[in-house]
């Protein structure tokens, strides 16, 4: 797989201490004392365990339940997934190398795809955070309040919040690198392109969500019945159109800033600023509202997402305070190693904004939220 060892590519392997011509095939495993440090295989083991959790929930849930819409979800992220990161990572295989250069490579982890392009946990990490996110919103009712649009703009905020904890932290442990010559990812917010802040962080998993409730979620609410056939045209069609909305929710930014990085990242983080308070003002009405009683009680609860994402937050503090004695031993933000590091501050606010989202589902009245579905939502009959 030589031949597609791009010299950016090449030279961010070199970085990150692996090399591109002897990376593996399809697949290729190694032991997860021989990886990079130690935060690698503890990141690895906490997302891919997540997953799977989140996969063996979702067919608990069709099954007790006859509500798809987890398992549509998880399907749906994974398809998105498959869509657009090849691309990303064999730019001449699909013949766009002359209008979008390598972007990161990602380190080598005990299990890797693609001749070291894809680690099994960025398979992974795709449903998970898009299960937690969207589990969270679910859980509060709000989509069943305020609608598909407003509801996925909220799972778009609350998964921000979460990815951010991870991206920030993530070049400074090495998990990855980023490409600082590709325009493409300029401006940066210290370590982080702002299109990952933006883009990978919150506009994507809003339009997976909003395809995910349009064209499944909302109609389990109403008690609809899909055949298994359905739910898979649905699925893969979810897949794409996230991948189309990726593309539309940006183009403020593309467009506005196409020949300069700084209105570029000035009108992300605008989009980024009107995504945020959107979010925040429904989020907290509608979780004041349920704590008065006046609001319709949202008949979901999900005990995994509640589970898992305090486990996530838990394992990620660990990993950020032992990342905090190389960061505050950085000069002009890099490690003594040359890594780069991320925000502190903003991470902190993540943080904060991502525990209070996990909070708010436990303090929901226990009379006002059952982890009863409608009735029979999903017909086991083929067509």
């Amino acid at each position: 797989m030589a031949d597609h060892c791009s010299p950016t590519f090449a030279d961010l392997a070199g970085q990150l201490g692996f090399s591109c011509e002897e990376a593996g095939g399809l697949v290729e495993f190694r032991s997860p004392f021989a990886l990079e440090n130690w935060t690698l295989p503890v990141l690895e083991l906490t997302i891919v365990l997540g997953a799977v959790l989140a996969l063996w929930y979702a067919i608990v849930r069709l099954r007790r339940h006859g509500d798809p819409t987890n398992l549509v979800l998880w399907f749906g992220a994974t398809a998105y997934l498959f869509v657009i990161e090849p691309p990303l990572y064999f730019p001449a295989a699909f013949g766009i190398e002359d209008h979008v250069d390598t972007m990161f490579a990602h380190n080598v982890f005990t299990v890797d795809f693609l001749w070291g392009r894809l680690p099994l946990y960025i398979i992974a990490i795709y449903p998970l955070m898009a299960t937690m996110a969207f589990g969270i919103i679910r859980m509060l009712g709000i989509f069943r309040r305020y609608g598909v649009l407003i509801g996925a703009a909220c799972v778009g905020f609350v998964h921000h919040a979460f990815y951010e904890i991870f991206d920030h932290l993530g070049p400074q442990l090495r998990w990855w690198e980023w490409s600082l010559d590709n325009p493409l990812n300029q401006p940066m917010f210290d370590s982080v392109p702002m299109g990952s802040v933006v883009v990978f962080a919150a506009l994507w998993p809003m339009s997976l969500a909003f395809c995910v409730q349009y064209f499944v979620g909302r109609h389990v609410d109403d008690g609809k019945k899909f055949t298994g056939l359905e739910l898979t045209w649905r699925t893969i069609v979810i897949g794409l159109l996230a991948s189309v909305g990726t593309f539309l929710l940006p183009l403020p930014a593309t467009v506005i800033g196409m020949n300069n990085t700084t209105v570029r990242g000035i009108v992300y983080a605008l989009e980024l600023a009107v995504l945020a308070t959107v979010a925040t003002l429904v989020m907290v009405r509608q979780w004041t509202a349920l704590r008065r009683g006046t609001a319709t009680p949202p008949q979901y609860t999900d005990p995994f997402v509640q589970r898992f994402a305090t486990l996530y937050l838990i394992i990620f503090a660990a990993l950020w305070i032992a990342a905090l004695p190389d960061f505050f031993a950085a000069i002009n933000g890099e490690t003594t190693n040359g890594d780069p590091i991320g925000s502190l501050w903003y991470t902190a606010a993540c943080f904060v904004i991502a525990i209070a989202s996990v909070v708010a589902t436990f303090t929901v009245p226990r009379s006002q939220a059952t982890p009863e579905a409608p009735a029979s939502a999903v017909s086991t009959v083929p067509s």
